[in-house]
C-alpha cells in the first residue's frame, strides 16, 4: 500500500508558477535598454545641446517660466462657464467640444484586429522576413554593427509580438505547421544574446501551465520545438549567460521555467537527464557559494527536484556524479539552524531534501548514502533539529524502504538511532509525520535479520516500559479505524445507488478518500502489530488486552488481506517479497 507521500516521486504540475523579482536595474541593463532609431542612432529626449544655448548679458531683468495668471479680481466673468474662463487642463469650452467630437470619429475607425488563421499567417510571413533580413545584414556588414542593428530592433519587436499567440491557443497547431517554431527556436542561438533571451522569454510564455491550452494543443507546439533541438539550445544558453549582468539573469530564470513546464512531460525530464549536460550544471549551480540563496540559486534546485522525481535514471547519473556527498554537504547547515521563514533560503532547503530522498531510493543510493555519512547527519537533525526533523524522517522512511534497505536499517541500530526515532514515536505527531515513523518501524522490522543482534534490539524497544510502544500502536489502529470506518460507511450508501460502470469510474476517487482518512496508517501499523503478535508473546497478550476487542486478530487479518489484494491488483506496484511477508503473516494470525 503507498502512501501519499510516496506519491510524492509522481512529479505533479505546482498551482502557482514563480515569478521573475527584478531587483533593479544595473548600467548595462540600462545602457541596453537605450532607445535607436532605425539607423543606429541614439535618439535624444528633448536634450538641449551646446549650440542651442545663446548667451546674453541683458536678460537679467528677463522672468523666467510662464507668466503669472491674473489675480482672480482681474479675471473676466463668464456666464456660460461656471468653473471660469478654464476648466479641464486649460481648453475653452468650444476647443474641448471640438476634441470631443475628432475623438469620437477616430473610435468610430478604429476597430481590434482579428486574431486568426489569416492573421496568423501574415504574422509568419513578417517574422521570417525580419530574421532574413537580419542575417542577411549581419552576413554583410559584420564589422559595421550599425549597419544591421535597426534591423535587430525590428525583429526584437517582432519576437515580443508572438505574445499574442498565449491568449490564443487554439492557433499553436497551425503556428507549428508554419515552421515559424522552428525559426523562433533557432534565435536561440542568435549572436545578440538579447535577441536569444526575448526569444527564450516568449517560449515561456506560450508553454506556460497559464495558457490555457488544450493537451493536444500544447504537445503540438512542444513537439515542434523539441525537434528544432530546443533541449540543447537552453542549455547552450545557460553556459554562455553571465549572472553577473542582470538581463543574462534574468535570462537564465526564463530558461529554468521553460525547464520546469517541459518538465511535468515525464519523458522529456527523462531525456533533459540523459541526453543533455543538465544536470551536472544544476548541481554546480545549487553548489555556487552566495552570501544569500538567490532566485535562480533556488530555481535550481526546484528543477532538479523535479528532474530528479520523475526519473530514476535521472537519479542514477546525480549519484554517479557524487550528488548524495555534496548535497548532504549543502544540507548540512540546516542541521541545527532553521532559514527565515518566507525566504527564497526556505524553499531552497525544502528542494535540497526533496533531492535527497529521491537519492536514497536507489539501491546504489542507499549504499551512497551510508558512505557519506548520512545517517548520522540525520539523526543530529531528529535531536537537535526544527524545520529539519521531519524531512529528516522522510528521508530516513525512504531509505530504510524497499528490498534493498537492509544496510540502512542496521546501520541506523548500529549509529544508536532507535532512542530518538522511539523518543519521537512516543509524542503525539501529525499525519505525515506518524507516517514516515511507522514506515521506519515497519522497514526495520521487515528487514533486520530474525535473532541477530539488531533485530532484539529493536524488539527490546516495544517490550520496555511495559510494552509502551505497544499501546502507542494500538491507539492509532483504534484512531485512524474510526476514520476509515466512516468513509467506508459514506462509500457503501453510495456504492448502492451506482451500477457496475458508475462504481468503476469512482472507484479512484473513493481510494484516495480513503487514503485521506488515514487508510496507509492503518495498513502498516497492523503489519508492524501482526510482526510483533508473531514474535512475541508478551506483546501479543499485551496488544490484545489494549486492544479489549474479540476480533481484533480478525480486523488485523482483514487490512493484511486487503494490501495483498491491492498490490495483485496492480502488477506494476507489486512487490513480490512484500506479498509473501504479507501472506506469512496473516498465517500467524490465529
Amino acid at each position: 500500500m503507498s502512501s501519499l507521500d510516496e506519491l510524492f516521486k509522481k512529479p505533479s504540475a505546482p498551482s502557482n508558477k514563480r515569478k521573475l523579482e527584478i531587483n533593479g536595474r544595473d548600467a548595462d541593463a540600462v545602457y541596453k535598454a537605450t532607445k535607436m532609431s532605425a539607423n543606429g542612432d541614439v535618439k535624444t529626449k528633448g536634450r538641449a545641446t551646446a549650440e542651442d544655448e545663446v548667451e546674453n548679458d541683458d536678460d537679467d531683468d528677463v522672468a523666467a517660466g510662464p507668466e503669472l495668471p491674473p489675480d482672480e479680481e482681474e479675471q473676466l466673468p463668464d456666464d456660460d462657464d461656471d468653473e471660469g474662463r478654464f476648466f479641464g487642463g486649460g481648453l475653452t469650452k468650444d476647443t474641448a467640444d471640438v476634441m470631443d467630437f475628432i475623438d469620437e470619429q477616430d473610435n468610430d475607425e478604429i476597430k481590434p484586429e482579428k486574431v486568426d488563421i489569416a492573421w496568423l499567417r501574415k504574422l509568419a510571413l513578417n517574422f521570417e522576413k525580419r530574421i532574413s533580413k537580419n542575417t542577411e545584414l549581419r552576413a554583410k556588414f559584420e564589422d559595421e554593427p550599425e549597419k544591421f542593428m535597426g534591423s535587430e530592433a525590428d525583429l526584437d519587436a517582432d519576437i515580443k509580438l508572438l505574445s499574442i499567440l498565449s491568449e490564443h491557443p487554439e492557433l499553436y497547431e497551425e503556428f507549428a505547421k508554419l515552421g515559424c517554431v522552428s525559426s523562433l527556436v533557432s534565435l536561440l542561438s542568435h549572436d545578440n544574446t538579447d535577441i536569444a533571451i526575448d526569444a527564450i522569454e516568449i517560449i515561456n510564455e506560450l508553454i506556460d501551465e497559464d495558457v490555457e491550452a488544450e493537451r493536444e494543443q500544447w504537445d503540438a507546439l512542444v513537439d515542434a520545438m523539441l525537434e528544432a533541438d530546443l533541449l540543447n539550445l537552453l542549455y547552450e544558453n545557460l553556459s554562455r549567460l553571465d549572472e553577473d549582468i542582470e538581463s543574462d539573469r534574468a535570462g537564465i530564470y526564463h530558461v529554468l521555467s521553460v525547464l520546469e513546464s517541459l518538465s511535468y512531460r515525464p519523458s522529456i525530464a527523462a531525456t533533459l537527464g540523459q541526453k543533455t549536460q543538465l544536470l551536472p550544471w544544476l548541481l554546480s549551480r545549487i553548489r555556487r557559494p552566495e552570501p544569500t540563496i538567490s532566485q535562480n540559486k533556488q530555481y535550481a534546485a526546484e528543477i532538479l527536484a523535479i528532474l530528479l522525481q520523475s526519473s530514476s535514471e535521472n537519479c542514477t547519473k546525480i549519484i554517479s556524479l557524487d550528488g548524495i556527498d555534496a548535497i548532504l554537504q549543502l544540507l548540512s547547515p540546516y542541521r541545527k539552524r532553521d532559514p527565515a521563514k518566507g525566504t527564497e533560503e526556505e524553499e531552497y532547503m525544502a528542494n535540497i531534501f526533496d533531492c535527497m530522498t529521491c537519492l536514497v531510493d536507489p539501491t546504489i543510493g542507499k549504499a551512497k548514502f551510508i558512505e557519506a555519512e548520512g545517517i548520522e547527519l540525520c539523526l543530529i537533525m531528529l535531536r537537535e533539529g526544527k524545520t529539519s526533523k521531519p524531512r529528516a524522517l522522510r528521508i530516513f522512511d525512504h531509505a530504510l524502504g524497499g528490498p534493498a534497505g537492509t544496510s540502512c536499517c542496521e546501520k541506523l541500530v548500529e549509529v544508536a538511532g532507535l532512542k530518538p526515532t522511539f523518543a519521537l514515536f512516543m509524542k503525539i505527531q501529525d499525519k505525515q509525520t506518524t507516517e514516515h515513523l511507522l514506515g521506519i518501524l515497519a522497514s526495520m522490522l521487515r528487514s533486520l535479520p530474525a535473532n541477530e543482534a539488531p533485530r532484539i534490539r529493536l524488539l527490546a524497544k516495544f517490550v520496555e516500559k511495559d510494552y509502551q510502544a505497544c499501546g502507542c500502536l494500538v491507539e492509532l489502529r483504534r484512531e485512524y479505524a474510526s476514520k476509515v470506518a466512516v468513509i467506508d460507511e459514506e462509500i457503501r450508501r453510495q456504492r448502492a445507488r451506482l451500477d457496475a460502470e458508475e462504481f468503476e469510474a469512482r472507484a479512484d476517487e473513493w481510494f484516495d478518500r480513503r487514503l485521506d482518512a488515514g487508510l496507509y496508517v492503518l495498513h502498516t501499523v497492523d503489519v508492524i502489530l501482526a510482526w510483533l503478535i508473531a514474535e512475541d508473546d508478551g506483546a501479543r497478550r499485551k496488544i490484545l488486552a489494549l486492544a479489549n476487542r474479540e476480533d481484533t486478530l480478525e480486523d488485523i487479518r482483514a487490512t493484511l488481506q486487503e494490501q495483498v489484494d491491492t498490490m495483485r491488483a496492480n502488477p506494476e506496484d507489486q512487490d513480490s517479497m512484500q506479498e509473501d511477508m504479507l501472506i506469512t503473516l496473516i498465517k500467524h494470525l490465529i
